[in-house]
């Protein structure tokens, strides 16, 4: 697979530790920075007008060298290049110092670069691994980098990460440029794609500088993109001898008669998701309203968690979704105790189980409690919090109840770390925190979704379209995930994929999106997902 459709993403620490291991077998770090630095002239050619005018902003590290090697060779290419350099020269080191000296042309202090002579800035002021935020003069030159930008409609080419975003997290420390194309190297970072560093960076290209992928086994890496490539092995394919009983029986619960709508849209999401069987199941007051609207679908009484319990001893019904317009309260946390009581019989695989919305804030500032129940479980169990969700949820832990949740470790001294990253600016350290915390694979929704699973293991989507911000979209999302998860797709993958399928069905749509349109849009998404041979209808 070229490195720039690879899924892999690479933290601020990995990606130091793949140039190490590089620079460890033979390659000097020198060579490294000299085909950084072409990558980036390569790709400033392609953003400026033949002769046009190029300015350099260097930094004093490494970014900055790769910015003095690009700089000898876009000059050579015949462009005018003006080079300006952060701090003084003398102050530049190892590989940037060599990089700098092969550098014949005037260099410049950051203030004096005329950007106003300019067709194109490249900023090579810092790369990802920011130890601080950006303030005095790096933080002044990255606000007229922007102001420059915004108003004379100029490009910015950014290398690595646009300066200012952190690569790891995609925050912005201090300031960040705005840039309208970034190059990186070898592996994307998780800030490409998490917000707002996703959209600082323009487009991201990737390119190989000869850090060789033998690298990644030694460093382990638990990220990537969301798409197929993470879980199209166990995506749920009908056989030619199967039955809708075989592709699993997914039970959608209701809330009262003003509060149909949510569980439907989560019902047809499994339904379309490829369940062979969905059940809605209603209270008594809204079973005229779901007998009304439905027809594939069927319906149950479920007048409370006793009725819940009933029909969880037919043990076909192998997937549960609660929590979409179910409602906030005692009976709702009854309800969720309930399913994850219901035990399977030896031998049997136990019921996957997705808890969403009110199901969610039911157990505000109850985190712990709601861990313990899935713990004690033993299922698969999926959380989709919206960010509001999540910090009712998760908001508490650390405060003073720490107790409560050292005895759900084998080793309490991980806890305070894990509290620090549910804490953090870091979308996707919060979501891996909270999965181990609750014992639960995560999806944190939003533009940039991010699904944790226990063990670390982390999606980043990076394409959702902007369509899906529209009310019931997240019922729907429930409900593909319950789907798949009927038809016995791991937890962490079935989550992943509907994220992916989530999105695409919403792209195929596009402007005018509402939420019962996403459904009736996976059709087509499925049918090109199995016309490029990514899956076999046949299960061959």
């Amino acid at each position: 697979m070229p490195n720039s459709l690879s899924p892999v993403l690479l933290t601020d620490a990995e990606m130091a530790e793949a140039d190490r291991l590089t620079i460890a077998g033979g390659t000097p770090g020198s060579a490294l920075m000299e085909q950084a630095g072409t990558a980036v002239a390569s790709e400033a050619a392609r953003l400026a007008p033949r002769n046009s005018r190029i300015a350099i902003f260097c930094g004093p590290g490494n970014n900055g060298g790769d910015g003095f090697v690009a700089a000898r060779l876009i000059a050579r290419q015949g462009f005018a290049v003006q080079l300006g350099l952060l701090g003084a020269r003398e102050g530049l080191q190892d590989d940037a110092a060599l990089a700098a000296g092969s550098w014949t042309g005037d260099v410049r202090t950051i203030e004096e670069v005329d950007l106003e002579a300019a067709d194109l800035a490249i900023d090579a002021l810092f790369g990802a691994g920011l130890a601080r935020d950006l303030d005095g003069p790096a933080k002044a030159v990255v606000l007229r980098l922007n102001e420059w930008t915004e108003r004379t409609k100029r490009p910015i080419l950014a290398v690595d990460v646009p300066s200012g975003i952190d690569g790891s997290s995609g925050q912005i420390r201090g300031a960040a440029i705005n840039a309208t194309r970034t190059i990186t190297f070898f592996r994307r970072k998780p800030g490409h794609l998490l917000l707002p560093g996703r959209i600082r960076c323009g487009g991201t290209a990737v390119a190989d500088i000869g850090i060789p992928d033998t690298v990644l086994a030694t460093i382990s890496p638990k990220t990537f993109v969301n798409g197929p490539a993470l879980w199209s092995r166990s995506f749920p394919i009908p056989r030619v001898d199967g039955h809708k009983y075989s592709r699993g029986h997914a039970l959608v619960l209701s809330g009262g008669l003003a509060h149909t709508g949510a569980a439907r849209l989560a019902a047809r999401g499994a339904l379309r998701a490829g369940a062979g069987l969905v059940t809605i199941a209603t209270p008594r007051e809204a079973l005229g309203a779901h007998a009304a609207a439905l027809t594939a679908i069927m319906t149950r009484l479920c007048d409370g968690p006793g009725d819940l319990e009933q029909l969880l001893a037919d043990r076909r019904k192998n997937a549960l979704v609660m929590g979409p317009a179910l409602g906030v309260g005692d009976k709702t946390r009854a309800f969720v105790r309930a399913a994850l009581s219901a035990d399977a019989k030896q031998g049997e695989r136990r019921r996957a189980v997705v808890l969403d919305a009110d199901a969610l804030t039911s157990f505000a500032d109850d985190a712990e409690g709601l861990a313990r129940l899935i713990r004690q479980s033993g299922k698969d169990v999926v959380l989709t919090p919206h960010d509001g969700e999540f910090a009712r949820l998760f908001g508490q832990i650390g405060k003073n109840n720490e107790n409560r949740w050292a005895s759900l470790f084998l080793e309490g001294q991980t806890l305070p770390a894990l509290v620090t990253a549910l804490h953090s600016d870091s979308k996707l350290d919060r979501t891996r925190a909270a999965a181990v915390l609750s014992g639960a694979a995560v999806v944190l929704k939003g533009p940039d979704t991010v699904v944790a699973h226990p063990d670390g293991l982390a999606s980043i989507a990076g394409d959702l379209p902007p369509w899906l911000a529209t009310a019931g979209s997240g019922d729907v999302l429930a409900g593909i995930v319950g789907g798949l998860l009927a038809q016995t797709m791991p937890p962490w993958e079935a989550a992943s994929a509907a994220v992916w399928l989530h999105g695409a069905a919403a792209r195929h749509f596009g402007p005018g999106l509402i939420a019962e349109d996403i459904p009736e849009h996976l059709p087509p998404v499925l049918q090109a997902f199995f016309a490029d041979g990514l899956l076999q209808a046949d299960g061959s």
